[in-house]
């Protein structure tokens, strides 16, 4: 019952909440992407959504236009501290986890759950064994286990693993655990970047 029909109606209630919230935001953030370098506000990149069916995540942009995109060799993305394709006002967002906020429009659209696995880029889908796609029945997160208790120091199986736990063990209780982790984990900024080789 919670996880067909509570969930998503919360998950409806919480976008519909904080609309006002990301529109305030774009609102007051605009200018400063208009004057830093004419780029989008938003970046939609596709994603891995429930099903493995694709779906555009929205974030605010943390990079510069066009950045490469750089994988670290377990193919997750790199988060280095001293990364020169991040702006500065892209490493504020970051580490405050602003710019996770356009992510509420998904919860509106249905297409994310406020907490689900951090859904993965389209080319992950190749290297999850069958037992492991269990978790891709379920909404991909705004937070979620991995993200709240891990953030970035998990690398790529070991995301996998934990999202594997979560889609197995959802309850509501759990739900709530991930929830107020996450803000611990937000506010004392655990976890941010990582370097590993």
């Amino acid at each position: 019952m919670y996880r067909r029909f509570f969930k998503p109606l919360c998950d409806f209630l919480i976008g519909l909440c904080a609309l006002p919230f990301v529109l305030l935001l774009m609102l007051i953030l605009a200018p400063f992407y208009f004057f830093m370098d004419r780029g989008p506000l938003l970046y939609s990149g596709k994603r891995l959504g429930q099903y493995g069916k694709p779906f555009p995540m929205h974030k605010f942009r943390s990079m510069k236009v066009n950045a490469p995109d750089i994988r670290l060799k377990d193919g997750s993305t790199y988060n280095g501290d001293d990364d020169p394709r991040v702006t500065k006002l892209g490493r504020f967002l970051r580490k405050t986890s602003l710019d996770e906020i356009p992510q509420f429009l998904n919860l509106l659209t249905g297409q994310m759950s406020l907490i689900g696995p951090r859904p993965d880029p389209l080319d992950w889908v190749d290297r999850y064994k069958e037992e492991e796609k269990v978790f891709l029945n379920v909404k991909p997160g705004i937070t979620g286990y991995n993200q709240a208790y891990y953030r970035n120091s998990a690398d790529a199986q070991e995301k996998i693993d934990n999202d594997v736990y979560y889609a197995k063990n959802i309850s509501f209780a759990l739900d709530v655990k991930i929830f107020f982790k996450t803000i611990k984990t937000v506010v004392c900024r655990d976890n941010v970047n990582v370097t590993r080789d």
